[in-house]
């Protein structure tokens, strides 16, 4: 009898949907459509992730769909959600089928979500990595409610990953209806009528352990010689992409080499639930022969179990809790002979066999799809509940607290892959270090400051110390008494190029600097540190470039913040604040709010430095005009796109059009830093906004979609061009990211710590 669920009125369901061939596809359609056949008052829609550009033909139930990787698509479904006025989430998640690391794009969609979510977990991992940790953590702390289909993987909740007990619900994964019947009754219909069958089914690949049944297959022959084994599906669409139908051929090549070729038979196909119940319904013993223990549900195992099938596993978590008390054989990973012997006792004793199928189906009945369904309405109708009483349960941040940005971990390895024992190289051949181009004391000041910065974020290791250190002695290395300037190109062979670099190498040394005066206890650096910033702080005196008056001002309030008695700095100060203030009143225009007539590269680092420069002052005159520029600044990278839209390497003179490429990250960092010094002087959320803005274009959110940063090496590529991704991923790029990057995660502290 259907019954209606109090106080929902729409549910969407979120995950993998069908025509998708996989597990997860399968398990949201068939809940969808048993919630919605036990309540048919509720409206049932479903969300699905694409794997593929082209996406799938989904049935009506689909009412939005999701590019796996699109960070901006993940946004996009969460205001969709809101805006239908869908009462209740239900998420099935798996590591896999969302984007980001660790599938933590999911994230940002929860985070935005305005009704209660309840989150099936299809895999709770026992030794998860870092970031599959945090990402699972994070998803139940999002979540009004959790269910899991095992009482271990519920263990593994509360006792790994410190989830409530009273949070978590074990509801079984859903199977078919089928009647008890006689293995016979179907056989005749894939023509094995009149013998023993064997089945596994399932999307191939090679964690399944099916050469394990082949092997043991000339034993069991030996003892039965009507024996056949169907295996019933084809090729996980992703293993087929990478590799074909190597593992069927590998397969079907070791049954011929065993002489039994002939009693193997692949059914190279993706049946419907109908044909499904057909080939179990023929099976005598189903046989899942898995590789891997870290397995918390299995739906073939569900399947097999829940039609009265005598089953022979090895001892993955979700087998040896299914086939307990006398439900099944349980026998151990990549030993045939043991595969053999249970499977021979079990033909031969067919008693036991006819009982262990009783037990099966007697215990399956809990798990029938109309039974799973209302252990669900349940737990929605509890999860309503709950956020009613509590609207904050899930511990969501609200709207005006979150930077709505879920941050990649800080991965250093690919900076320290361009790192040696003289200092940083510059560029990159996509990920190996270019020699040719030798090193710069640029590079070298940006890996500084963002190794300080990480230093501070993550306490000092030695590691970051080592870092810090060889970036520092490089620099130090760099300045020319002779001139009193930094010298900026050093070739591999470790010899100068110049005898003096650009204004801007020599400010953004300067800014190194401070930032190791302001970050570092050690004396003996200290000490070094402000002797080099103070012998080469006077030639910026002569310099005309903004800038590196710029870089300079920045160094310099990170000097005085640490020594605040410093005057021959705040002298500086002052003088290099005033030449940029009067650099924006002689260029600004009621349509061209900046510094200059045209926009050339790390064109926020202007209005920042002026930001700070006036704050600290409190020069309300330079804090407005540096918030007044930025505003112009990021307001026309964003107007046309929506996104964040660079202005590209080659400039844009305010005369003539505007190109769109060549983009560089350098952009990205620096006004993502502008903004948050922005925030951080007027507390004002749009700043934090336009932060986020200008960071996702790393993520891709950008011009063509495409994220620079490169999850897998650490590294960022070198800018977006026309034809797609520069592949290369040079020290500039990567260090824009990594800064970036760190400080996002210093304004997610500051958030935290005003929440608190």
């Amino acid at each position: 009898m259907s019954r209606r669920v109090t106080q929902l009125g729409k549910v969407a369901f979120v995950g993998n949907y069908v025509p998708r061939r996989c597990g997860i596809a399968t398990f949201t359609a068939d809940l969808c459509e048993s919630v919605a056949g036990e309540a048919p008052d509720v409206e049932c829609v479903a969300t699905a992730m694409n794997d593929t550009p082209e996406g799938y033909p989904y049935p009506e139930r689909v009412a939005f769909d999701v590019a796996q990787n699109d960070l901006e698509q993940y946004r996009q479904l969460a205001d969709f959600l809101n805006i239908t006025r869908v009462d209740l989430v239900c998420v099935q998640h798996e590591y896999g089928i969302f984007g980001g690391p660790a599938g933590s794009h999911l994230l940002l969609v929860l985070r935005r979500l305005r009704m209660p979510v309840v989150s099936t977990l299809h895999t709770v991992l026992k030794e998860p990595t870092d970031q599959q940790r945090q990402v699972l953590a994070e998803l139940c702390r999002l979540s009004n409610r959790v269910v899991v289909m095992s009482e271990l993987s519920a263990g593994f909740l509360t006792g790994i990953y410190g989830v409530p007990a009273e949070k978590v619900d074990v509801i079984h994964h859903g199977i078919p209806d089928m009647p008890f019947v006689d293995p016979n009754y179907y056989k005749d219909l894939f023509g094995v009528e009149g013998r023993r069958v064997m089945l596994t089914f399932g999307l191939l690949s090679p964690n399944k352990g099916i050469e394990n049944v082949i092997q043991a297959l000339p034993e069991i022959v030996r003892e039965f010689p009507d024996v056949v084994y169907l295996v019933l599906g084809v090729t996980h669409p992703h293993v087929k992409r990478d590799k074909g139908e190597e593992y069927r051929i590998r397969l079907q090549l070791l049954a011929r080499e065993l002489g039994v070729n002939d009693q193997v038979v692949f059914h190279n196909r993706f049946v419907d639930i109908d044909e499904l119940c057909q080939f179990l319904g023929s099976a005598d013993i189903y046989i899942t022969p898995y590789l891997n223990p870290a397995q918390a549900v299995s739906g073939t195992l569900a399947y097999s179990l829940g039609t009265g099938k005598a089953v022979v596993s090895t001892p993955y978590w979700y087998a040896e809790e299914l086939l307990a008390d006398g439900r099944g054989r349980v026998v151990p990973f990549r030993d045939p002979a043991a595969l053999a012997a249970a499977t021979v006792d079990l033909f031969a004793n067919e008693a036991e066999r006819h009982a262990m199928r009783k037990r099966a189906y007697a215990f399956g009945r809990e798990m029938i799809w109309k039974e799973v369904a209302r252990r669900y309405l349940e737990t929605f109708e509890r999860a309503a509940r709950e956020r009613q009483r509590r609207p904050d349960a899930a511990g969501r941040a609200a709207e005006s607290d979150a930077l709505d940005m879920d941050l990649p971990e800080l991965n250093l390895d690919h900076l320290l892959t361009l790192t040696d024992d003289t200092g940083v190289i510059q560029h990159a051949r996509n990920t190996v270090p270019n020699l040719h181009e030798g090193y710069t004391t640029d590079d070298n000041s940006r890996a500084l400051i963002v190794v300080l910065r990480a230093w501070q974020a993550q306490h000092s290791t030695a590691a970051l110390r080592r870092l810090a250190t060889r970036c520092l002695a490089f620099i130090d290395f760099a300045f020319n008494p002779e001139t009193g300037r930094f010298r900026n190109f050093l070739g591999y062979d470790r010899r100068w190029l110049e005898p003096a670099g650009s204004e801007d190498a020599h400010g953004r040394a300067l800014w190194s600097l401070g930032s190791a005066i302001g970050a570092t206890t050690d004396e003996g650096i200290t000490a070094r540190t402000m002797n080099l910033f103070d012998v080469a702080l006077p030639a910026v005196e002569l310099f005309s470039s903004p800038r590196a008056w710029a870089y300079t001002l920045l160094g310099i309030s990170t000097y005085i913040k640490r020594f605040p008695g410093a005057s021959a700095a705040r002298r500086f100060r002052e003088a290099l604040a005033q030449r940029l203030l009067q650099q924006y009143r002689a260029n600004a225009a009621p349509d061209w709010l900046w510094f200059e007539q045209s926009l050339a590269y790390a064109n926020a680092r202007l209005s920042q430095a002026l930001i700070r420069a006036g704050a600290e002052m409190a020069n309300e005159e330079m804090t407005r005009a540096g918030l007044e520029s930025l505003e112009w600044l990021v307001g026309i990278q964003t107007a046309q796109a929506g996104h964040f839209a660079p202005v590209p390497h080659v400039g844009w003179h305010r005369s003539g059009p505007r190109p769109r490429f060549d983009q560089q990250p350098i952009e990205a960092q620096s006004t993502a830093e502008a903004c948050m010094r922005a925030w951080r002087v007027t507390g004002e959320r749009i700043w934090r906004e336009r932060m986020s803005l200008a960071f996702e274009w790393f993520l891709g959110r950008n011009d063509l979609g495409a994220p620079l940063y490169d999850y897998a090496t650490g590294g960022c590529h070198d800018g977006l061009h026309t034809e797609g991704v520069n592949a290369n991923e040079g020290a500039e790029s990567t260090l824009a990211f990594l800064g970036a990057l760190l400080s996002m995660r210093y304004a997610e502290t500051l958030v935290a710590k005003d929440k608190h």
